[in-house]
């Protein structure tokens, strides 16, 4: 995996996977029960590459080569982040909404997206699209306008709200999630003018997105994937009976998606040693064994589209999406660590930007930079309070 071809393509492939879906979201609760917007302060001067984490009563804003904090922004309440879509802002999601973080600035700005239970967040085709589980709103825009104040944006109001997520896709048509309070059956293709063309409701406790190489777009189900691509929907059914897939992390290098992977449904909180391979091409699942378990903050992928699992075990292990095979494990953490009943607790968690995986580490309140290529911990930050989410600006083009 290491050779001079994968280095010359780390800044392309970062700047391509800008395109892709992407989303944060843990479980079947809802996000974003946290506090409103509060205080707000800026390290003064544009934050290099910005990293973002936020800690219980705020948000750590670093420099992502150095790691040294340059902001940190009082925000009362459990609040989620994710990349907004262009290579300034992240979304934060508080109890009131979602609302936009300059993190180069340093500061949360006053543009807003009110709701309750501001869900997830997906960047694709260009466009970033916000659900709002409470009320069922889709609100789609383009994330280079963020840069003007409050984007002009689209919108669509699901059937029944529900915590659900939406893509917009190439073509300017969108898929939705469909369910309701109690449960989610399955997904539905709108075209342009959000007229419905097609669906397909054989996805019980439909959750999570993201997308693939070739335009395929996947949402995992209990029992497998529907994946959708060139004009149809393909269910993947997962080999046991009971084989959920909620979080996915897809790339622009590989038609084939990552994803975890959960066989016991009866399990108050399963820790899974498996992980998913789903090939978007030819609508086949893979298992892979993993030598420790992970969460659902452990999922990402890598500049030539290596599947990325942050283990209990305080290594990435690094999976050839192809074979999968497990070509390495690059220790980062040195304690092992066991996944929280609670899913908003903090535990370890990775985001990858280029050639570099970030890794916080909230047992000893510390975040790491990690070179991939080498292997080797570049940098690390010590902090005064424990990361929780973690996330940062991408690179749109």
């Amino acid at each position: 995996m290491r050779n001079t071809a994968r280095t010359r393509r780390i800044a392309a492939a970062s700047a391509a996977a800008a395109m892709f879906a992407v989303s944060a979201c843990g479980t079947d609760q809802q996000a974003g029960q946290g506090g409103g917007a509060g205080g707000q302060q800026s390290g003064g001067g544009d934050i290099a590459e910005p990293v973002v984490t936020t800690y219980d009563g705020g948000i750590y804003v670093l420099d992502g080569e150095t790691l040294e904090v340059k902001a940190d922004i009082p925000l009362e309440g459990f609040n989620r982040i994710n990349p907004a879509g262009d290579d300034r802002h992240v979304m934060v999601s508080t109890s009131e909404g979602f609302q936009v973080l300059d993190a180069v600035g340093g500061q949360l700005t006053d543009v807003t997206f009110g709701g309750a239970e501001p869900g997830h967040v997906v960047r694709h085709a260009g466009r970033t699209v916000l659900f709002t589980d409470g009320t069922g709103q889709v609100r789609s825009f383009d994330p280079h306008d963020l840069g003007d104040g409050k984007p002009s944006t689209e919108e669509y109001t699901t059937e029944e709200p529900h915590h659900g997520v939406a893509v917009e896709l190439d073509n300017g048509g969108m898929l939705v999630t469909l369910g309701n309070e109690e449960e989610r059956n399955g997904i539905a293709i709108l075209d342009e003018s959000r007229s419905e063309v097609t669906r397909n409701e054989n996805c019980p406790g439909v959750h999570g997105e993201s997308a693939a190489q070739g335009g395929a777009i996947a949402v995992g189900c209990e029992d497998g994937v529907l994946i959708y691509r060139d004009g149809k929907i393909t269910k993947v059914d997962s080999p046991t009976d009971y084989g959920r897939i909620g979080n996915q992390a897809g790339s622009p290098e590989s038609p084939i998606l990552l994803g975890d992977y959960k066989k016991d449904e009866d399990a108050e909180l399963e820790r899974p040693e498996q992980i998913s391979l789903v090939d978007t091409e030819n609508a086949k699942l893979q298992r892979v064994d993993l030598p420790s378990s992970y969460t659902f903050r452990s999922l990402a992928r890598g500049p030539e589209g290596e599947a990325l699992v942050l283990g209990t075990d305080g290594k990435i292990h690094v999976v050839d999406p192809d074979s999968g095979e497990l070509t390495e494990s690059i220790p980062v953490l040195d304690e092992e660590w066991s996944e929280p009943l609670e899913w908003q607790e903090p535990r370890p968690a990775i985001f990858v930007r280029g050639g570099t995986a970030y890794v916080s580490d909230p047992e000893e309140k510390q975040l790491h930079a990690v070179d991939l290529e080498s292997g080797e911990t570049t940098a690390t930050a010590d902090l005064e309070a424990a990361p929780n989410e973690l996330s940062g600006v991408v690179h749109a083009h």
